[in-house]
């Protein structure tokens, strides 16, 4: 009876296998393949930016002293010269006066020291007196003419330094924050205030190895830009790519753009924040649905389909990832059949059936 029983599983055991491999392969499903896209493109790639004023300077007293006046206010527009502040100048008034006198006293002794060469020599003439003696004399007046020059270099650099009392806008601009008030005695080299030109600005960015490549050697390059502010909206005017840095940081292997931007509205101020738009263009570029790939270490691959139907994996390397799709180098040809769903269970060197899809949506 046992054996019987035994017997009897072993051949429902077979015929439930049977039967089980053969509903397998009567169902095998179709693998959904797309053929890649060869086309001209375009794209916007977005770079984080840093806004700079076209001018933008820190104001500094060059002389020691009391703010004896302020006559601008934070925020004011001022122009090229203005007087922005006023030091306390009476110490330096002084000053001035007394290289005044320094300079009047060494003009009249240089006066008696010409006077004195004058009749000395009129006596030497006579041979009254000897060569020497003229010669001491004709010294002297060096001497006092050489002390008249002193005093005048130190009575202009007095009156340069009463100028500096009287602090003046380089450029026409903006001023900003004022941290100390009238009265305050500020030493020489203090940050009294800073000043924009905000007429345009500057967007820097920075860029890796790769994409500074791709836009150099584009064909159909174009330099001109667009900004997105920091609340996401656009800014309404287009701006020009100037320059680049010399050299790519060596810590991060990017190197620095630098984009100007007209600002009519002055909507834009130095330390404000954005994201530059730079057109990218590719002649014959090829595009695959990004959910056709798979990585490995880095590395990303897709399942090429041939003609005997047989499965291989194939490396790719996108030099642009988009929100659905990779635009490749190379890798893939506009005839390959890349597996576009299923690919979580299908394996390298699997014969499969397939079905291509014209039209596959990159979501």
């Amino acid at each position: 009876m046992y054996k019987y029983a035994l017997t009897l599983s072993i051949v429902v055991l077979t015929m439930v296998s049977a039967c089980s491999n053969k509903q397998t392969k009567n169902n095998t499903n179709k693998y959904l393949v797309v053929k890649p896209l060869v086309t001209d493109t375009s794209y916007d790639r977005a770079y984080a930016a840093s806004i700079n004023s076209f001018q933008n300077v820190e104001i500094r007293n060059k002389v020691k002293g009391f703010i004896e006046e302020i006559y601008v206010d934070e925020g004011q527009k001022v122009a090229k010269g203005q007087v922005l502040f006023s030091l306390n100048s009476k110490e330096l008034e002084q000053v001035i006066s007394k290289t005044d006198a320094t300079l009047q006293s060494s003009l009249a002794e240089l006066k008696s020291e010409e006077i004195e060469f004058e009749n000395t020599k009129k006596l030497f003439d006579k041979n009254i007196v000897s060569k020497s003696e003229l010669d001491l004399y004709a010294a002297k007046v060096q001497i006092m003419k050489a002390k008249v020059t002193e005093a005048k270099v130190a009575k202009e650099q007095a009156q340069f330094h009463l100028e500096y009392a009287k602090i003046r806008a380089p450029f026409a601009g903006l001023i900003n924050r004022i941290p100390h008030k009238k009265g305050s005695l500020v030493d020489e080299g203090t940050l009294l205030t800073s000043i924009s030109n905000n007429e345009q600005v500057f967007a820097y960015f920075n860029v890796s190895e790769i994409d500074y490549l791709d836009y150099v050697q584009a064909k159909n390059k174009s330099n001109i830009v667009h900004l997105i502010l920091a609340n996401n909206s656009p800014y309404p005017h287009a701006g020009v790519i100037e320059t680049t840095e010399s050299e790519f940081d060596p810590n991060t292997g990017n190197l620095a753009f630098r984009a100007k931007f007209p600002n009519p509205l002055k909507l834009l101020k130095e330390g404000g924040t954005g994201k530059v738009l730079v057109k990218s263009s590719f002649k014959k570029a090829i595009l695959i649905p990004q959910k056709a790939s798979f990585e490995v270490q880095g590395n990303i691959y897709v399942y090429v389909v041939d003609q005997n139907k047989k499965v291989s994996t194939r490396q790719i390397t996108p030099i642009l990832r988009l929100p659905n799709y990779f635009i490749l180098r190379g890798g893939l040809s506009a005839s390959d059949q890349v597996i576009f769903e299923g690919i979580q269970t299908v394996k390298e060197g699997d014969v499969v059936e397939t079905k291509l899809v014209t039209n596959p949506t990159f979501s």
